[in-house]
């Protein structure tokens, strides 16, 4: 049974008393949001397996978390840790087995040394200062998620190695090229949304599920006919004026291309399996276009978005739209019952 801690109230009611833990056996101790400075009043057990110090005011990392030979996850998330203060962590011999690592919203500039950690499975550097993603390559390749989004990177690099990637989160950056994805063979997820990208470079990505690209520069849908796993496509946001190049992704469920600069839906006719599509925000004229274009998943749609656009003019809207997809739920902003 994992150890009872006292509120941070209860700590400064001891004084300079140590925090009493009942329980030395304990493998799990959650101390978010204590606004602990340091950890001097805490006690760690050595059979500590998870350690979460998320959103503390901590600047400097405990010596004490370095002998915590059983932990396999660290979560840092929303403290005031620097460059300086994060170096420690490759020296840390005995967390070798440490298998998350969240370093999330801090100081940070550059990619921490993290070679120490050979198991590593998710590492999450995101909302900190970090301008390269130089360093990792010295990031085991056992990777199965990776986040650096919110940060001002450049350029894709040194993603070569994590040939078991499944999760790439690098929203909110500087990029403007797709690059040095080729080699993530199982890569199911991949977030870009809010950078500078204009063109899409996929790669062929066969294990691809899920793909946000919202926000960027794009103007053309060119370069996803490889991807033909792939489920959810997020495209809002860009300067698309047709839709093209995804016939062949027949697993897609989620259909994005709001707030762009489309004028018909043409190129959805062989899409089967859609169930939520959204076209709001575009220059689309007719309903009638739409049920001819959107007539593979007739029946399987199920939300359909269309407000901010011409056809939404329509007399009897809601109801026209009703009849061309009988299994509607939602229409823009409203959700239905099936018993119209």
């Amino acid at each position: 049974m994992d150890a009872v801690y006292e509120s941070p109230s209860g700590l400064e009611s001891k004084e300079d008393d140590p925090m009493i833990v009942d329980d030395l056996n304990s493998t799990v101790l959650d101390l978010t949001s204590f606004q602990l400075h340091d950890l001097d009043s805490i006690e760690l057990p050595s059979s500590l397996m998870e350690l979460d110090l998320t959103a503390n005011r901590l600047s400097s990392l405990d010596s004490r978390i370095g002998e915590l030979s059983n932990l396999k996850k660290l979560s840092l998330r929303q403290n005031l840790i620097n460059d300086a203060a994060v170096e420690s962590l490759s020296r840390w011999n005995a967390l070798s087995g440490l298998e998350e690592l969240i370093l999330r919203d801090n100081q940070m500039t550059k990619i921490p040394d993290a070679s120490i950690f050979k198991r590593l499975l998710v590492f999450d550097v995101s909302f900190n200062e970090i301008t390269s993603l130089h360093g990792l390559s010295k990031v085991s390749d056992s990777l199965t998620e990776l986040y650096v989004s919110k940060n001002e990177v450049v350029k894709m690099e040194e993603l070569d190695h994590f040939h078991q990637l499944q999760i790439l989160e690098l929203g909110s950056n500087r990029l403007r090229v797709m690059e040095n994805l080729r080699n993530l063979v199982n890569l199911q997820e991949l977030w870009l949304g809010r950078n500078r990208i204009k063109a899409v470079n996929l790669c062929g990505l066969r294990c691809l599920q899920k793909i946000s690209l919202q926000s960027n520069r794009l103007t053309s849908m060119t370069g996803f006919e490889g991807c033909i796993a792939l489920e959810e496509l997020y495209l809002s946001h860009n300067g698309i004026s047709k839709i093209e190049g995804i016939s062949t992704l027949v697993n897609l469920r989620i259909l994005d291309v709001s707030s762009n600069k489309l004028t018909s839906v043409s190129g959805t006719e062989k899409l089967t399996r859609l169930e939520d599509l959204w076209l709001n925000d575009n220059q689309i004229e007719s309903l009638e276009s739409i049920s001819e274009d959107v007539a593979g998943s007739r029946e399987k749609l199920t939300t359909i978005y269309l407000e901010n656009n011409p056809c939404a003019k329509t007399p009897n809207y809601f109801a026209r739209l009703k009849q061309i997809f009988p299994n509607i739920q939602q229409i823009d902003s409203e959700i239905f019952t099936k018993d119209f």
